[in-house]
């Protein structure tokens, strides 16, 4: 609230001079941008991956050696890589600018004693407001007169339901579901009027606590991004030692230093996976793709692989768990056509044509939608039953009616107030309506009496209403379960209907603790501690919300999701992933593809990474034995990008496991590259540089220096295209079926195909230093290539006999 209010009579409001005083003092009435991080900033910040560094450091010692044609290699790969990351994690923090759309343009003020229009963003604290119907709110306010005025304010506090106001006192401290005098900044109003005190404006205003909440947020790194990070500070100190060792052997041996840098180059590149980075968000922009097919739209590359090991699924309720639309869903009395009848005399909402929405309030948009469902017409009823006089409802009589020209007074109203009034005994009602209560359901009594006095009433029944839960979600939910996965409500509702909510949709089982799975009348501080509760306890959160008010917390969260037909600009700036669908059991879909895509990532890796080794052992082995450089860099650069890159993007394109939901959560610990996964990679790389180094050896010793490294060369990349049917899965690669990735399978026959033409194109051949191969030659380089996929084979047979009924312990095995 602003201090600044001067005191001001209520029927002049404001003079204008004062008015000017004080927009010069506290500013103007509106959200304040947010900082943007410069374009600039951005892009440098795609150089910070510790394999940038090592691949700028080979591009500057091949241009310093004059190897041209290797430092352009090297660079384009360098540019290629950040501006793919530039341009796919490039959205402006809009977040907060997107709450000025929600504010109001103009406001209704009273100035020097009359009504002014004046722009929203000039009302200042003291300002008089003038409210009715329709308006959306133009800043926080206290209430000095209202006449049955009731806002929408389920954007700011998760209330479904339309928020009473009235002047009466209320508890400062109270949660702003629960401030009935006063209205705020941003929400709508639905019916009535008012004349309200403006206390705050601009940034201080409940609204504005939210954008500073939005502000204070910062961005972490993904765990994805955290586990690429060791992996390739893990590849810059093994490089460097290994660098730093080979350079010293050469000084030591007295080889020329051109000669000595060449090979450190050469081991650079070779201990280098160019590909990772491309290849990792590739494999990312491919679950963006399969995702968006099933209704989820990513703003943010990393969210996919997180999605996959979230632990904690925190939700807001309205429209997220539930359709968002009161509907009745229990109706109690003798006669339920004469019920919903009643019910529809006494109303003042308007039915769209087709039925399905309305214009009013939202209880009696629901009442009039059941009554048109059962052949119950309200244009019908003013039609044959013109409306007399109405006693419209108020807050403290908590009850409308209206008599109509057969003399019957059709009465509706809270049933605690309306019951003292009908004659008879109403026990049964009383019980039925503390049953429906107790359920989360809002309760209204329809009553008829004679005249236009409201007593001695004839009670026609009860009519119980509510925001009833998406038949999908109970789906999700359980599905989430099954996969480990909890799910916590977290809404601005009563703890009743929240709970009660919670338990139809199986998101809370009889007899379990409510506190860990239901968190109700929550306000946007609370939902931001929650969130981070869950994080200090290491689980991976994921947030979802339609509201305004849940936008810090999507924003807190690891991922933040946000409903895209109904939820809030704001909302959908602040989140990672957005539902096209506004269907919770499309996060479940994300949660499957995220897991699928992080075992596809990391079989790639693997992949990669036993290629490199498998170059890196080849080329230290012939070092360490004063042989010459089996490889030249460009040969490298070449295997690296074309016949190790191109069959890694197919690898992250295999079909899910179908069985991928019915595991628990990754340990958001485990690192990406476990024992088992580092254990294939140096078995692989060790096949793969024994069978090179065996053919470079013998070539060398009868052909000399160029056919060695022609076999050589053709050797390895045939290695490595075949190593990738094997990569796939720890089943044998004709279980599979080879056909069953016909990108991968495509991509090995052409580069087998490419890599055969090289050597027999003038061009390609200068530039590789290479030479024809013969069929001979062809035949045993091809030969020599299957033996890395033939021993992984033979290894899953085994590993299988071994552990018949552990899958797990196959694959860590195989």
């Amino acid at each position: 609230m602003n201090d600044d209010v001067p005191s001001a009579k209520t029927a002049a409001g404001l003079r204008s001079s004062e008015a000017t005083e004080l927009l010069a003092r506290v500013g103007p009435n509106e959200i304040q941008h947010a900082a943007v991080v410069p374009p600039w900033l951005l892009l440098a910040g795609q150089f910070k991956s510790p394999v940038i560094w090592l691949l700028l450091g080979a591009c500057v010692v091949s241009a310093a050696l004059g190897e041209v044609t290797n430092a352009i290699a090297i660079g384009s790969i360098v540019i290629i890589n950040a501006l793919v990351g530039f341009f796919q994690e490039y959205r402006a923090e809009r977040a907060v600018n997107a709450l000025r759309s929600m504010t109001a343009p103009r406001a209704s003020v009273l100035r020097d004693g009359i009504m002014k229009i004046i722009p929203a963003m000039e009302v200042v604290p003291g300002d008089i407001l003038l409210i009715e119907a329709g308006d959306v709110v133009a800043a926080d306010a206290h209430l000095l007169e209202a006449n049955a005025l009731t806002v929408n304010e389920a954007a700011l506090t998760g209330e479904s339901l339309p928020a009473e106001k009235s002047t009466t006192p209320a508890d400062t401290k109270a949660p702003l579901a629960e401030r009935h005098d006063s209205i705020f900044l941003g929400t709508a109003v639905v019916s009535g009027t008012a004349v309200a005190k403006v206390t705050a404006t601009g940034m201080t205003t409940e609204l504005g606590k939210i954008a500073h909440l939005l502000a204070s947020v910062q961005d972490e790194a993904t765990p994805l991004q955290q586990r690429l990070a060791r992996v390739s500070k893990s590849l810059l100190y093994i490089c460097l030692g290994i660098v730093t060792a080979v350079a010293v052997l050469g000084i030591v041996r007295g080889t020329p230093l051109l000669e000595v840098f060449l090979s450190a180059v050469s081991l650079a590149v070779a201990a280098v996976p160019e590909g990772l980075p491309a290849v990792v968000t590739i494999a990312l922009a491919v679950g963006v793709q399969r995702m968006a097919a099933r209704k989820v739209l990513v703003r943010r590359l990393p969210a996919v692989e997180t999605l996959g090991c979230t632990t904690v699924i925190c939700t807001d309720k309205t429209g997220t768990l539930t359709t968002g639309v009161m509907t009745v869903r229990e109706l109690w009395g003798a006669d339920h056509l004469r019920l919903l009848d009643v019910a529809a005399a006494c109303c003042n909402g308007e039915l769209a044509p087709d039925e399905r929405s309305g214009v009013g309030d939202t209880t009696e948009v629901a009442l009039l939608m059941a009554a048109a469902a059962r052949g119950i017409h309200r244009k019908d009823i003013e039609q044959q039953r013109p409306r007399v006089l109405e006693n419209p409802f108020d807050s403290e009589r908590k009850r409308m009616s209206i008599l109509r020209s057969d003399g019957v007074l059709y009465v509706k109203g809270a049933v605690d107030l309306l019951l003292p009034l009908c004659r008879g005994d109403t026990s049964a009602a009383l019980a039925t309506n503390a049953d429906m209560s107790r359920r989360g359901l809002r309760v209204l009594a329809m009553a008829i009496g004679n005249g236009k006095e409201e007593r001695e009433l004839e009670l026609v029944g009860l009519v119980g209403i509510a925001d009833p839960p998406r038949t999908e979600a109970i789906d999700a939910i359980a599905t989430a379960r099954s996969a480990g996965i909890r799910t916590v409500m977290i809404t601005g509702d009563h703890p009743i209907t929240a709970q009660a909510i919670a338990l139809e949709l199986g998101l809370l089982q009889k007899g379990e603790d409510p506190k860990d799975r239901v968190h109700a009348r929550a306000t946007p501080e609370d939902k931001l501690k929650i969130v981070k509760a869950f994080k200090e306890q290491g689980a991976i959160v994921a947030m979802t919300g339609d509201g305004v008010n849940d936008a810090p917390a999507l924003r807190e969260a690891h991922i933040g999701i946000a409903m895209g037909k109904n939820g809030t600009e704001v909302t959908r700036e602040a989140a990672d992933v957005v539902l096209s669908d506004d269907n919770f059991a499309s996060i479940v879909a994300a949660v499957e593809e995220g897991r699928g895509i992080f075992s596809n990532i990391r079989k790639t890796l693997v992949y990669l990474l036993a290629g490199n080794a498998g170059e890196l052992m080849l080329m230290f082995s012939a070092a360490l034995l004063g042989l010459p450089l089996p490889l030249l860099p460009l040969h490298l650069l070449w295997i690296n990008l074309v016949t190790d890159g191109l069959p890694a993007l197919a690898l992250v394109t295999d079909p899910l496991d179908r069985n991928v939901m019915k595991r628990p959560p990754r340990d958001p610990r485990e690192p990406i590259l476990g024992k088992p996964q580092w254990v294939r990679i140096l078995a692989s790389g060790f096949v793969q540089a024994t069978v090179a180094l065996a053919v470079f050896v013998w070539a060398l010793e009868n052909r000399g220096l160029t056919e060695a490294r022609n076999l050589a060369f053709s050797t390895l990349v045939f290695a490595e295209l075949f190593r990738a049917f094997s990569a796939r899965s720890s089943l044998p690669f004709w279980e599979m079926g080879i056909f069953t990735n016909m990108r991968l399978f495509g991509i090995v026959v052409v580069s087998v195909i490419v890599q055969l033409g090289i050597h027999h194109v003038p061009a390609t051949q200068t530039l590789f230093d290479i030479q024809d191969l013969n069929l001979n030659d062809c035949m045993l380089s091809l030969a020599l290539g299957l033996i890395p996929l033939i021993i992984p084979e033979i290894a899953k047979i085994v590993a299988r006999r071994r552990y018949p009924l552990n899958p797990t312990l196959q694959t860590n095995h195989a």
